[in-house]
């Protein structure tokens, strides 16, 4: 009960600056961009010319490339999941709209567009199955996820700070690819998600870092379960229609690591910043467990890239219902 009370005056506290917060990394709805901006714009007469445009580069794609688009989509589709997780957590008062549930909403805000936008350019660009995509999308909300984080915010915020992190690589590596195959249009969607993503990053990572200031070895205990329990992918139960929940993820996992989109480096590498970020290395008037816990943390990168290079990712490609293989590069 007393660590729940901590954390409990930990968030109440941190809640007080909760508006700069909102008003350093997300940006008010009248000036940030939205899904029509990046789109063809159908109130204009040559809409066509954009929509035959847009058709046209996404012909030069390849089949790898489908799958981590559709899967970053379904991903970012099954937003309503993260939010009532994220609204579960200790501390946020989502009837009484306190500062957190503020913040919550303002964020879901902003990551909603995501979803929006691309699936607007899958359905535009005639490339896969909608349907199916659709399908999959659905069973993702439905199957919900659990990434071991319970209602505790501490645990929540290093999942948040690593995730947000993550899906901005992933995105920016897919607007990198697109560049090249010259499909414009969707550089540049991928490139400003990326950019979204990246703010919220700076945001949940900020968190961390001020609960460290407060309680450092509670929160240094629950960075280092967060990483033995291992950061579970938000789409870890991807399945498609007619397929057991999760078992689509690790063939769209092996499409992105081939690609070079979002790879077990990258895993590492994101730990290695967030180290470096919370200087856990420094870190000193511990309890006894979490000193074990910061050593753990120290050390985990370098465990991790010598297991990293004997793993071997499948260079064999698992089709999907998403996307139709005839015709594709």
């Amino acid at each position: 009960m007393a660590l729940k009370n901590i954390r409990l005056e930990v968030m109440q506290t941190v809640e007080k600056e909760i508006d700069d917060y909102i008003d350093k990394f997300l940006i008010p709805v009248e000036e940030i961009w939205q899904p029509t901006d990046m789109l063809p714009d159908f109130q204009k007469e040559n809409y066509m010319d954009e929509v035959t445009q847009l058709r046209e580069e996404a012909k030069e794609l390849g089949y790898d490339f489908w799958i981590v688009l559709v899967g970053d989509m379904v991903t970012e589709e099954a937003l309503p999941t993260y939010e009532s997780w994220l609204m579960d957590m200790e501390g946020v008062d989502q009837h009484g709209r306190n500062g957190w549930s503020k913040w919550i909403r303002h964020w879901t805000g902003e990551e909603n567009r995501h979803g929006d936008t691309l699936n607007k350019y899958l359905y535009l660009s005639g490339r896969v199955n909608m349907r199916e995509v659709e399908i999959t999308t659905q069973h993702l909300i439905n199957d919900g996820f659990e990434v071991g984080t319970g209602r505790d915010p501490y645990r929540n915020f290093v999942y948040t700070s690593f995730q947000e992190l993550a899906t901005n690589i992933s995105h920016k590596r897919v607007a990198k690819i697109a560049k090249q195959k010259g499909n414009k249009m969707l550089s540049k969607m991928c490139a400003i998600i990326a950019g979204d993503e990246m703010r919220h990053h700076l945001a949940y990572r900020q968190f961390v870092k001020t609960i460290f200031e407060y309680d450092a070895s509670e929160m240094m205990l629950a960075f280092a379960d967060m990483m033995q329990k291992k950061i579970i992918m938000p789409a870890q139960n991807l399945r498609q229609s007619g397929g057991k929940m999760a078992s689509a993820f690790d063939d769209f996992s092996n499409a992105a690591q081939r690609l070079g989109v979002y790879t077990t480096y990258d895993y590492i590498d994101i730990l290695e910043k967030l180290n470096a970020h919370w200087e856990i290395a420094k870190m000193n008037n511990l309890t006894d467990d979490a000193e074990k816990a910061r050593d753990y943390l120290v050390k985990l990168p370098s465990r991790m890239h010598r297991i990293a290079e004997r793993v071997k990712i499948p260079q064999d490609t698992n089709y999907f219902k998403w996307v139709e293989p005839n015709g594709m590069i």
